[in-house]
């Protein structure tokens, strides 16, 4: 900014008129030409050549920022493609990190032409708070992405229940996860609720032990029972025995005498992905298979008993 050495002399208690002021300087800056124009034109150009100076000094820091910046943000996203960061996790953290240098860069640029930048930084900040305090449900969620792609309880391709839903993980992002249920629902889960909430990844391991209960009538052989559901879950290629790592043999046994019948408990282990496919296809076996064997389903009946002397009393 070229500065003269101009007066402007007013009384306190009158208000100078802003009109009246270019006024004055105007015709300061005309007698000061008139009086003496080479002193003018001689500190005329000092102030253009200090200026000058400056803008090349403020034009070289922007530029020498900008090849620093950029080298960074190469680094960073080598570093996170070594480390397999989540590709949403490490491009929000890469235009968070740009943008911020960009802002610094840009004041500090600003303050070497030598405008103060104390008001510019005190405005970001307040337009910074204001606009946290705006939208504190997405900083909510912002901050849970970022806590499931950095401990990541699930990714993608896994089936995970949460929230009261279950479904497939289709695609993540820093503010939310979709997930795709059985029945060909798309699901939109908020990452602030989804991290601090339950999640049942049922991908997270390679094998999976699959459960049935059984329930036949009183009066079977539950010996015989026990083996035929042996019988007809080992003949099923998908099922896993004891030499699989992590698995062990089909297990069997008579696990409860109910009202109406009495349980059996039969547990398997899997591969995950054949997990449904082994739970129906045998259910539908032990419904077909068993009876063909003898051994029947009960269902809810009640056995009433007439006395004797109830008889006597109805035939009187």
């Amino acid at each position: 900014m070229i500065m003269f050495p101009l007066q402007i002399t007013s009384s306190p208690d009158v208000p100078v008129n802003v009109a009246d002021t270019l006024k004055i300087v105007q015709k300061q800056i005309i007698e000061q030409i008139k009086s003496d124009p080479n002193t003018f034109l001689h500190n005329l150009g000092d102030k253009f050549a200090q200026f000058g100076l400056k803008i090349l000094a403020a034009l070289a820091l922007y530029i020498v920022g900008v090849w620093i910046i950029r080298r960074l943000r190469k680094a960073l996203g080598i570093i996170f493609t070594k480390r397999k960061v989540e590709g949403a996790l490490s491009s929000f953290i890469l235009s968070l990190v740009t943008a911020t240098l960009y802002v610094l860069l840009i004041i500090i640029s600003i303050s070497a032409l030598g405008v103060n930048t104390t008001s510019i930084a005190a405005l970001l900040a307040a337009g910074g708070m204001a606009v946290g305090m705006a939208l504190s449900g997405t900083v909510q969620n912002f901050a849970g992405g970022i806590m499931i792609m950095v401990f990541k309880p699930f990714k993608t391709g896994d089936f995970i229940s949460a929230m009261g839903y279950s479904g497939t993980v289709t695609d993540m992002s820093i503010v939310n996860t979709r997930i795709l249920t059985t029945d060909n629902h798309s699901i939109i889960l908020p990452n602030g609720s989804l991290s601090s909430g339950n999640i049942e990844n049922f991908s997270s391991m390679p094998l999976r032990r699959v459960d049935w209960t059984v329930n036949v009538e009183y009066g079977s052989d539950a010996e015989e029972v026990t083996r035929t559901i042996k019988s007809i879950l080992m003949g099923d290629e998908r099922i896993l025995d004891s030499k699989t790592q992590g698995a062990d043999d089909v297990f069997v046994a008579l696990s409860s005498m109910n009202e109406n019948d009495i349980s059996f408990t039969a547990r398997a282990w899997v591969n995950s992905k054949d997990y449904w496919g082994v739970y129906f296809s045998n259910l539908k076996k032990f419904y077909s298979e068993l009876p063909e064997h003898g051994f029947g389903f009960s269902y809810p009946h009640m056995d009433v008993t007439i006395s004797s002397q109830q008889e006597k009393s109805n035939t009187l």
